[in-house]
């Protein structure tokens, strides 16, 4: 069962319907557990049950469905368990009292009903092993799944190393995913056993919920560790989530440049550039080679966005540095020969933010400029830290989206209710969700067609109320001022 995790699923005419992810089983005080359908991971990143009836086939490296698939989203319910994120791993007592630990499930179709299937065998490895042998690892079976007593009862102590390997190396955010749907005592021993780093970025991709559960189970010295792999801006937006007292503690047994970055920037509004920033971005003096500042962007732990600019400066080159003298793009550094230094392609014409300016700015200037980073800088123009693209966006969407069903985060950066009728036309809204536009007094209205109706006259014009402004439809949407 554990090779099903990752599968690709097709409809009859072969397009890809999603990728199976685990198969949702129920077990019995009496009898083998029964298979009753598959956890399908469809695009926008969305789980959703498709049963075993509406399984065609099930081949090696393909699962054929009918093609109907119910987009609800896959919610657990309390008689379910799902095999790969629950069984794989178990620590579990065989017929003879041996213990052992289950690292693969055998799911057989019923010979005689279709989208009947059953857990017949359990491939385990014995915990105990056998004498004179030293250290080797016990001994691996297949044991029939009758032959282990009390299956539903044995939810105890449970490893992850055979549902890590079922996952590969898939990306964090789609990690985060796949927590975010495990009960909260089996995300809880999966997060324990990732390493640091990973953890880490892990948690920048949940929401507060999950999140602020992993840290308070992972014990204070170990949560330190991890607030220290994380980027600072996200390490910030967690602490500062916290109770003010464990917040001061976490702090205290940080590494003491980590912490003073984390310091930094809790002293700026959520909200503004400042808050947003990040202070690790690609900094370099102006006479670095072109060939070092590429080596410089491609390091694996950089964002794209921070990867797209290299911020110039004068010694010393981390925040807060001497003088910002300018950027350079990516672009432009695979224009250049590599021995040319950075001095000699900076963009002086960025403009750069107050750590204070609003998001509304930081946003603005994004926009105007195309650009995917900002620098910020205090008084004397040195640098503070950068602002990327990924940061504004997480700022923008509903708070803690990350944990909100896809469709309401679709939808709600849609026309606010009182966007045009122009707007709602082209949103999909209906007429009567429109608000009636009074005619131009000098102007009379066109009077209605059977066949083609009045088309209504944009709200601005005299006669009519006017539109609010963007910035007014802000304040209304998110509360404050962007």
């Amino acid at each position: 069962m554990a090779r099903l995790a990752g599968t690709p699923v097709f409809d009859p005419i072969g397009d890809r319907v999603g990728w199976a992810r685990d198969v949702v089983v129920t077990i019995a005080f009496q009898g083998r557990p029964r298979g009753i359908g598959l956890v399908v991971e469809v695009p926008g990143k969305r789980r959703v049950f498709l049963p075993f009836t509406r399984v065609v086939s099930v081949d090696a490296g393909q699962i054929v469905s009918t093609g109907l698939v119910n987009m609800r989203r896959f919610e657990q319910r309390p008689s379910e368990t799902l095999a790969v994120a629950e069984l794989l791993d178990r620590r579990i007592t065989l017929q003879d009292r041996t213990p052992a630990v289950i690292e693969d499930v055998a799911l057989e179709a019923h010979t005689a009903l279709r989208g009947d299937w059953e857990v017949t065998q359990l491939f385990v490895r014995h915990l105990t092993a056998p004498r004179g042998i030293g250290r080797r690892r016990g001994k691996t079976e297949l044991v029939d799944v009758r032959d282990v007593p009390d299956l539903a009862g044995q939810a105890g102590v449970q490893g992850v190393g055979q549902l890590m390997a079922s996952w590969g190396d898939i990306k964090p955010a789609d990690m985060a995913d796949l927590l975010h749907d495990m009960p909260k005592s089996r995300r809880l021993e999966v997060a324990a056993a990732l390493g640091n780093e990973r953890l880490a970025d892990v948690i920048q991709e949940l929401g507060d919920e999950d999140r602020l559960e992993i840290i308070e189970h992972l014990g204070r010295a170990r949560a330190a560790d991890v607030l220290e792999a994380m980027e600072p801006d996200d390490a910030t937006d967690l602490i500062s989530e916290l109770p003010d007292n464990e917040a001061a503690i976490l702090l205290a047994l940080m590494e003491p440049e980590e912490a003073q970055d984390v310091r930094r920037l809790l002293a700026y509004g959520e909200h503004t550039a400042g808050g947003l920033m990040t202070t690790e971005p690609v900094i370099l003096p102006p006479e670095t080679p072109i060939a070092q500042g590429l080596a410089a962007v491609r390091r694996q732990d950089l964002t794209p966005a921070l990867a797209s600019m290299i911020f110039v400066t004068r010694p010393p080159n981390e925040t807060p540095t001497g003088r910002l003298v300018g950027v350079v793009h990516i672009q432009r550094l695979l224009r250049e020969p590599p021995h040319q230094p950075l001095g000699s392609i900076i963009d002086t014409d960025v403009e750069a933010l107050s750590p204070n300016d609003p998001l509304g700015r930081v946003t603005r200037l994004m926009a105007t400029y195309n650009l995917i980073a900002l620098p910020v800088v205090d008084e004397d123009r040195r640098l503070l830290g950068a602002v990327s693209a990924d940061d504004v966006l997480d700022h923008l969407l509903p708070e803690d989206w990350r944990s909100a069903d896809d469709d309401v985060t679709d939808q709600s950066l849609g026309p606010a209710p009182d966007a045009s009728p122009l707007l709602a036309a082209l949103s999909g809204a209906s007429p009567q969700d429109t608000p009636d536009i009074p005619a131009t007094p000098d102007i009379p209205a066109t009077p209605a067609t059977p066949d083609i109706p009045d088309t209504p006259e944009r709200p601005g014009a005299s006669g009519s109320p006017a539109a609010p402004s963007r910035a007014r439809k802000e304040v209304d949407r998110h509360g404050g001022t962007p």
